[in-house]
């Protein structure tokens, strides 16, 4: 692990929304140049953890750290100032625009030119930097100014890091980016993953897919409703004990028996509501 100050510190965190606790006494640390996968089933709190961090909701309690200073975000806006990027799963893309104006959205001031009334989008610069900046992630896009809808659901995800990592971001925190991409596309985003590593950042994998945080994790932190079940690098912990906490330990184990009741009890009885032969 690295030498130093982490780059993202949570000490303690917890929120809640009036009576419903969402998170309660989170902590993890993500140093730069590892990944750090957030594993949870559906409702485990990683949202409102990583919302918390990117400047959406504001902690209940607890603290958090940016480089050992204490921060306090008021909006996202803050947290990109201080170089902490969201992909989110619906990725903030319009479809019908260009890769190009997507890759500068909000950012169309570092590709202008002209003052005043005759400041406008230096289009060829900007496609320039977008076919560049997508290059380096191994994605030759021969035209920048065709639709963003036209690439693949991983090619899509690869422009929002791509756009992150441009606009300096030291921490990339990223939403489900394989939930809903096949095989290949997964691929060429767990690629870039680790190609994100190798450029010193630290990554926030948030995923439930155990195997695609296992191909790419360093350090491993499981939530199960709102709590953390421990953080462990990966030389602690096999991909089978990942597994087993995600899936809920004791509640497998408990349905599995029912399951073994239920088929002695078919076997007693013949086999009764099965279907004939």
């Amino acid at each position: 692990m690295a030498d130093g100050v982490p780059l993202i510190q949570v000490d303690n965190v917890s929120k809640h929304f009036g009576t419903v606790i969402a998170l309660a006494g989170v902590s993890m640390t993500v140093w730069a140049g590892e990944v750090h996968c957030l594993l949870g089933d559906n409702g485990a709190g990683k949202s409102t953890l990583i919302k918390i961090l990117s400047g959406v909701h504001k902690p209940s309690e607890g603290r958090i750290l940016i480089e050992g200073e204490e921060v306090h975000f008021n909006s996202p806006r803050d947290a990109l100032d201080r170089g902490i990027a969201t992909v989110y799963q619906d990725l903030a893309m319009i479809p019908l625009m260009s890769i190009t104006r997507n890759f500068f959205m909000g950012r169309e001031h570092v590709v202008t030119r002209g003052k005043g009334l005759f400041e406008r989008l230096d289009v060829r610069k900007a496609n320039r930097i977008a076919r560049e900046e997508m290059a380096k992630i191994g994605i030759d896009v021969r035209d920048p100014s065709q639709a963003v809808g036209t690439l693949s659901g991983g090619e899509r995800q690869c422009v929002a890091i791509a756009r992150a990592v441009y606009f300096g971001a030291k921490v990339l925190i990223l939403d489900e980016p394989t939930s809903a991409l096949g095989v290949k596309q997964a691929s060429v985003v767990l690629r870039y993953v680790a190609q994100a590593r190798a450029r010193n950042l630290g990554v926030i994998f948030i995923t439930h897919n155990v195997h695609h945080a296992w191909a790419v994790g360093d350090t491993f932190t499981v939530l199960n409703r709102g709590r953390t079940l421990g953080t462990f690098a990966k030389e602690e912990i096999s991909r089978e004990q990942l597994l087993h906490m995600m899936a809920g330990g004791r509640e497998l184990e408990e349905l599995s028996a029912e399951l073994a009741e239920f088929a002695r009890g078919r076997n007693r009885t013949g086999g009764e509501g099965a279907r004939p032969a």
